[in-house]
């Protein structure tokens, strides 16, 4: 699962998710692309597993470009512990997504077999998406 190989801080707020994406919200690599339509954190492993069902649905023809990276930890505390004696221990690694960010951009497969698979890689996200494609195609 994908992970930074470090980083500054070991922990971080949580944060809210404001406005649209300034960035990312353009195909720049493929033909076919995945797009945020809500705010909310994907994590490292929903991003596996939409990557997985891309590519499986592909039957790993074409290629696969994956625009989130999950660079904010988020920590949780034990179970069954008491309330109080600080923050809990990084858990998991999610990417706050915007709405308008492009996920995931796939090229080099037909169009019916790009949409079969963008679906399927869409149900395994968090966040409602939408298939956008390049204009002129």
């Amino acid at each position: 699962m994908l992970q930074p190989k470090r980083t500054k801080y070991r922990k971080a707020f949580k944060g809210r998710i404001h406005g649209v994406a300034k960035s990312g919200f353009t195909l720049n690599n493929g033909s076919h692309g995945l797009k945020a339509l809500e705010p909310n954190r994907v994590t490292a492993r929903e991003i596996e597993a939409a990557r997985r069902a891309l590519t499986r649905e592909m039957k790993r023809l074409g290629k696969v470009w994956c625009r989130v990276f999950p660079d904010v930890p988020v920590s949780k505390k034990p179970i069954e512990v008491r309330m109080g004696s600080g923050k809990g221990a990084p858990e998991y690694w999610v990417a706050r997504v915007k709405p308008g960010r492009i996920l995931f951009e796939i090229d080099g497969v037909p169009d019916a077999i790009a949409r079969q698979a963008l679906t399927l890689g869409a149900a395994k996200l968090s966040v409602k998406t939408k298939i956008v494609t390049r204009i002129g195609e």
